[in-house]
């Protein structure tokens, strides 16, 4: 998998422990770095694809990354039908 947009990412100038939060005021200080990213769309699709379950990826938190992987599995299971 290509990783080059990974060094355009707002992230880049950030320590890494930012993305990691234990709470929620963690979550919205990493999702506001996030939020004007220019590879917010490919930073949420690695961390889907990679099955990340851990962190803030393209501006999304764990809990949210588990929905939209069960809204995609749901959405394929009714294409599939």
């Amino acid at each position: 998998m290509d990783t080059s947009w990974m060094a355009r990412g707002n992230c880049r100038e950030q320590p890494p422990d930012l993305f990691f939060p234990s709470d929620g005021v963690g979550v919205e200080i990493a999702r506001r770095v996030c939020a004007d990213c220019p590879v917010k769309g490919p930073c949420l699709e690695y961390a889907m694809e990679n099955h990340i379950d851990h962190g803030v990826w393209g501006g999304t938190s764990e809990r949210e990354r588990r929905r939209i992987a069960r809204r995609r599995r749901l959405a394929a299971l009714d294409a599939a039908r």
